[in-house]
């Protein structure tokens, strides 16, 4: 039997754990993650600015979570580490370093991620959104303009103001193997995280909504969450409303919506609280005409669990 073809796309965290669970799977699905590209901030952004290359972080997370090996262990040597008494290597990580270094050297961003690929043994090809340079922007309630993701992502106005919708700066064209991957994939996976900066950020460049308009045979799978960053991007704070926003931007319903139900524990409240989370109301009134799966997918020091994810994943697919 073939092995049934899984796209995940997004950026950030969210991405992170979707593939980190769904690698234990690799002898039956062949799995792809398109990552968005237009982080402006922390070291990728100074990166980016310096060296005028993609920037590095979201999609140095999505090979290091498809690695043969452990991603925490990979995590902590390549990401987590933020280099201090340094010189000009501080607030910079291991990985985003060698990425720049990797792109620089060879004169291709993509040669440098197959090294990486090759180096931690993924599981599965990761494919930038788009090769060109871009920003994403905000107009919010009020018509106020936000521009670059460092500014959406952690907004400096008054957060009484939502987002109303994002684009990006300039008008790109999504990569083509990208496009391939979703033209050719039996089911598209759209991973948690933040909203407009990570998932929606991901489908805007020019071609992404076409190739899933394109694959009338894959179904659509929302990770959707519980939680948000409640000093992240001013995006909506009610599930239904998440998958409201989320469908403005494609071009079909999403098939199925998989919901976090669990209740916290005090342990994982003072977790949220020390991470400054908050929780997605259910409003049912918002999620009459969405097939939705809810249950327990928490992990128990906080956050998503990649390996509740991955086997809910594997059922539904």
């Amino acid at each position: 039997m073939s092995k049934k073809k899984i796209v995940v796309i997004g950026g950030g965290n969210g991405s992170a754990i979707c593939l980190d669970g769904l690698k234990k799977y690799a002898d039956k699905f062949d799995i792809s993650a398109i990552i968005s590209m237009s982080d402006s901030g922390g070291s990728s952004g100074k990166l980016r600015k310096e060296f005028n290359t993609l920037p590095p972080g979201d999609i140095m997370r999505a090979i290091l979570s498809l690695a043969k090996y452990d991603y925490k262990v990979l995590r902590q040597i390549f990401y987590k580490p933020r280099f201090t008494n340094t010189g000009k290597l501080d607030s910079h990580n291991l990985g985003n370093l060698f990425l720049t270094l990797m792109s620089q050297y060879s004169g291709n961003f993509l040669y440098a991620l197959e090294a990486l690929s090759q180096s931690v043994e993924a599981q599965g090809r990761v494919y930038p959104v788009t090769l060109e340079n871009c920003d994403l922007a905000a107009e919010l309630q009020n018509g106020d303009i936000i521009k670059t993701e460092e500014f959406i992502d952690n907004p400096k106005y008054n957060r009484g103001l939502k987002i109303k919708k994002v684009w990006l700066e300039p008008c790109c064209q999504a990569y083509a193997e990208a496009q391939r991957a979703i033209e050719a994939a039996d089911c598209i996976i759209l991973s948690p995280g933040s909203l407009y900066t990570s998932l929606i950020a991901a489908l805007l460049p020019v071609g992404i909504k076409q190739a899933i308009d394109k694959n009338i045979k894959a179904k659509i799978i929302y990770v959707a969450g519980s939680a948000y960053r409640l000093d992240g991007e001013t995006g909506p704070e009610k599930v239904g409303e998440v998958v409201l926003q989320m469908e403005r931007y494609l071009p079909r319903r999403i098939d199925l919506v998989i919901y976090n139900n669990h209740k916290l524990t005090k342990k994982q409240k003072e977790i949220y609280k020390t991470r400054n989370w908050g929780v997605f109301a259910y409003d049912k009134e918002n999620l009459k005409n969405i097939k939705i799966k809810s249950l327990d997918l928490e992990d128990k020091d906080g956050g998503l669990s990649a390996e509740k994810v991955a086997a809910i994943l594997t059922k539904f697919i």
